[in-house]
């Protein structure tokens, strides 16, 4: 079906020291897919914000089923048939996952909430979603991958005409994307225009009909998939080429063990979980989604305490009974969740980048070095090309790859020898993904040891000496550079406890 639902016209959107978006434009017809992709901070959740009456625009036009609309808010956007699945999470921790998904809406026999009713709807949507997650189930209890989930179900019950997905897939392994595709392509069958963001330029070919390409909030053009490349829409994107070959793996890392693990268990969640990092060595953690990765970083960081297990930092054994006490071993944790663990989104770059080395920073009488602070967070911020106006720009002012790249900041400037980085590239554009991945070899050139946990088992090939594999919280693999492959990963990631593969 070729009838136009939403052109926006010439939109411009100004916030303080940033000109978000000059003179853009976007349409999107009924029953397609219109991708929008752009480097982070290229104005593409601004676009959609505005769409979605979170932002107001300071110029232009929207033109929505033929007719100029105002939205005002993201209620009279609701109404109108415009729903948004947001890259950042905007769910209520505190609430079950049915409650998040009809806040609002819910059910009632006669002046209560009918609580049974309203868990039934949203076991009707999980169901279609083929997603096995229990209704009643707090969303503060559920890994950040359910948790995209259930944004993306609370937009799916809305029955609108425009849905907008920005970044869903960041949090998602193949298998989880791979539904979210097949909801995707049901709901343009059903007429429903469908706008998706994402960095994951591999998803356009799969996903897309047409892509609109956005650049420092400027419009560059909009081209068929099926009649361009990847590397077409990567320059586009950037200005210049980015080359997408195998970046080199860091030389064997020496024979120096510096992090043991032994035995770490923690009720359902590890089972006698044990393995090496060695000196100069990324070790890649692989797994679907609830294998138990981020419950090891977290439970080796001293984020969630555990029932046993010993932990052995450069050869002497070590009591981690909190975050402090790992930092105080050299030892570094970016969290997959930036917003609630990796930073103070209230706090400017500078406070971010400077809270790990406080202390260190601290002169006579505990005054701050200020001078040296500041000359600190310029060096990580060009490091690491973070977009912000200024040093003194506000974390939550800053687009969301942005912010990911201000947590890894942080941890570079406090020089810790032992880094865990929990999904380090999720939600940043291609281009920074190089710019993290050459920083990942740096590191382990200076001798620095890294785990990385990814759900990307193209990440996982290309950056590891060694790949460790998880399967409802036990390693079920342990495979050198050399050996791995997709299908071995995905063979030990789905090894069920009795050491059966799944079907």
């Amino acid at each position: 079906m070729e009838d136009t639902l939403l052109v926006m016209e010439s939109i411009d959107k100004s916030f303080p020291g940033v000109h978000a978006l000059n003179q853009c434009c976007f349409d999107l017809k009924r029953g397609e897919v219109h991708a929008l992709v752009g480097e982070n901070g290229a104005g593409k959740s601004t676009l959609m914000k505005i769409l979605a009456g979170i932002y107001a625009k300071d110029e232009g036009n929207l033109v929505f089923k033929g007719q100029k609309v105002e939205i005002s808010n993201p209620h009279a956007a609701q109404e109108m048939g415009i729903s948004m699945v947001h890259q950042e999470l905007n769910l209520m921790p505190h609430l079950t996952a049915a409650q998040n998904i009809f806040i609002g809406r819910e059910p009632k026999r006669g002046i209560f909430l009918d609580e049974n009713e309203l868990n039934e709807k949203a076991q009707a949507i999980f169901d279609l979603m083929r997603l096995k997650i229990n209704p009643r189930t707090k969303v503060a209890d559920m890994t950040v991958a359910k948790q995209q989930m259930v944004e993306i179900a609370k937009a799916l019950s809305f029955n609108a005409d425009v849905l907008v997905f920005d970044e869903p897939s960041a949090a998602l392994t193949d298998v989880e994307i791979a539904e979210l595709f097949r909801i995707i392509r049901q709901l343009k069958k059903d007429g429903v225009g469908i706008i998706y963001i994402t960095h994951r330029l591999e998803e356009l070919e799969s996903i897309s009909d047409r892509i609109t390409v956005l650049r420092d909030g400027l419009y560059v053009d909009t081209v068929k998939t099926k009649e361009s490349s990847i590397e077409q829409i990567i320059k586009m994107m950037v200005g210049r080429v980015i080359y997408e070959s195998k970046p080199e793996i860091p030389e064997d890392p020496s024979d120096e063990i510096v992090l043991e693990v032994k035995n770490l268990s923690r009720g359902n969640e590890l089972r006698d979980v044990s393995f090496t990092l060695k000196k100069g060595e990324i070790l890649g953690f692989a797994g679907l989604v609830g294998a138990g990765r981020t419950e090891v970083a977290r439970a080796v960081f001293g984020a969630d305490p555990v029932d046993q297990g010993e932990v052995v930092v450069k050869g002497n054994t070590v009591h981690i009974k909190r975050p402090s006490d790992a930092v105080g071993y050299d030892i570094a944790y970016l969290s997959e969740d930036r917003k609630r663990y990796g930073l103070c989104l209230g706090l400017d770059v500078t406070t971010n980048i400077a809270m790990p080395i406080f202390e260190k920073m601290s002169g006579f009488l505990g005054w701050i070095k200020e001078k040296s602070i500041f000359l600190i967070a310029d060096r990580i911020v060009n490091q690491l090309s973070i977009r912000t106006p200024s040093l003194e720009q506000k974390a939550k002012n800053l687009s969301g790859g942005n912010q990911q790249k201000l947590v890894v900041g942080k941890w570079l400037a406090k020089n810790a020898d032992i880094l865990i980085f929990d999904e380090p590239t999720r939600g940043i554009d291609v281009g920074a993904k190089q710019e993290i991945y050459s920083l990942l070899n740096d590191l382990a050139h200076e001798g620095k040891s890294i785990i990385m946990i990814s759900s990307e088992l193209p990440e996982i090939l290309r950056m590891s000496h060694r790949v460790v594999v998880m399967c409802e919280g036990r390693i079920t693999g342990e495979l050198e550079h050399e050996q791995v492959t997709q299908e071995e990963i995905m063979q030990y990631a789905t090894m069920r406890r009795g050491g059966n593969l799944s079907n």
